[in-house]
């Protein structure tokens, strides 16, 4: 699994001119699955994202997580995460999950960080185009892989 973190002062999604989800400050996540990905990987990555220290205390230090400011989650699903362009200039995304394996992976992970922070995770809607509207909070952009659990 590969997400980019990003804290946000606010996000939404809309697709097909109709906004289908929005947050305040929190965390817009941007995911992507490979076949191999499993239900460890979900586990170790929600709990790093839901506990990562990257917004700010009272002395203006990154001291505190999303859970601890009380902070929205909202989770798109993005294969371009995976995308290699070793090889000539059209990307390939072949190590990207396919559909039937990333939409049970993406329903998990999402059930399983609503779970941990006890919120309601917004989500975009798998596989659909989506226009994805965001105002970076810093900016604080971090890219997790499960592969290297850093």
């Amino acid at each position: 699994m590969r997400v980019v973190i990003q804290r946000v002062r606010n996000a939404s999604v809309t697709i097909a001119g109709k906004e289908c989800s929005r947050i305040d400050a929190g965390l817009l996540l941007l995911v992507a699955f490979e076949d191999s990905d499993s239900a460890d990987d979900i586990e170790w990555l929600c709990n790093k994202i839901v506990n990562l220290r990257i917004f700010a205390d009272h002395e203006d230090k990154m001291n505190l997580s999303v859970m601890d400011v009380g902070g929205e989650i909202l989770s798109v699903s993005q294969f371009t995460l995976f995308a290699s362009t070793k090889k000539g200039n059209r990307p390939s995304y072949i190590r990207s999950a396919k559909p039937e394996i990333a939409i049970p992976l993406y329903d998990h992970f999402n059930i399983r960080l609503g779970e941990i922070i006890g919120k309601k995770i917004q989500t975009g809607i798998f596989g659909a185009m989506m226009d994805v509207v965001l105002v970076n909070d810093g900016p604080v952009t971090i890219v997790i892989d499960t592969r290297n659990k850093e």
